[in-house]
């Protein structure tokens, strides 16, 4: 299995300069943020910068935010979506495994879409708990192992058609204790679904390419059937079995103490 590169990051990013192509978060990683407290005053760090729109957002509550990527063409789509919002981002272009940032910088360190491409993600892992502040937020977004996308990822990194290099998924428990093996306390977990669904995307992406027809990035909702939908998933949604049915998964944790003896990490 090849390796990602910065080719291959750099070509994703330039064949999505128009960002309005591009799913956003819908707000899950900025909630979860916001949710362990106020980021007014503080340094936040986003790590494979990509457009950059969840930095923004937190940008608009009042932190400092500081994009790292090693691709120039994602730092240049997100200081664009910057410069539109009117909010000031630090870009900074770099290797997310050796940071050029002092131990116990940031307060928060988030990613989104990163750890799967890393054979070993410890290390990266490592890395963002070293720029963290004592008791500091770490939250990492990832694929679910147990959905469909990760199945048809697959087929498609097995006939050599994925546009990147190694990839792979995660269980929350497989989260949690990579976490926790890097220094993190868990305190929170959630899951997101994929909205609109992986046919509507497949088929909206066939056509973009092949320039029959632009169809808009969501469906228009089915008022009855969005509602009844809307209802069961918030049900659903307190259930343990809700983690294996989401698209993406995600843990936030704080940075143990330097004193715990859980932790190997260190503040300098």
């Amino acid at each position: 299995m090849r390796t990602s590169t910065e080719a291959h990051w750099s070509r994703f990013w330039r064949e999505r300069s128009e960002i309005e192509d591009v799913y956003p978060t819908d707000g899950r990683v900025v909630e979860q943020i916001l949710a362990e407290g106020p980021v007014s005053g503080r340094l936040v760090l986003e790590v494979g910068a990509g457009s950059g729109r969840d930095s923004i957002s937190l940008a608009e509550a009042g932190a400092t935010a500081v994009l790292l990527d090693y691709s120039a063409p994602s730092l240049e789509v997100a200081r664009g979506v910057a410069a539109r919002a009117g909010r000031r981002v630090h870009l900074v272009r770099a290797d997310a495994l050796a940071m050029p940032f002092r131990d116990g910088s940031f307060h928060v360190v988030f990613h989104q879409g990163l750890l799967e491409h890393f054979r070993d993600p410890r290390p990266l892992l490592r890395e963002n708990v070293r720029v963290l502040g004592e008791r500091g937020i770490l939250l990492v977004d990832v694929p679910q192992r147990f959905h469909l996308y990760t199945v048809l990822k697959h087929l498609l990194i097995a006939v050599g058609r994925w546009f990147a290099g190694w990839e792979t998924e995660f269980t929350i428990a497989e989260l949690e204790r990579l976490l926790r093996a890097a220094g993190v306390t868990v305190t929170r977990r959630y899951g997101s679904w994929m909205v609109p669904g992986l046919f509507y995307r497949s088929l909206r992406l066939v056509l973009l390419r092949s320039r029959v027809a632009r169809l808009p990035l969501y469906p228009p909702p089915v008022p009855i059937l969005s509602k009844l939908e809307t209802s069961f998933r918030e049900r659903f949604r307190r259930t343990r079995a809700s983690f294996y049915t989401y698209f993406v998964i995600g843990a936030l944790g704080r940075k143990e103490r330097a004193d715990s003896p859980r932790s190997g990490v260190r503040i300098g």
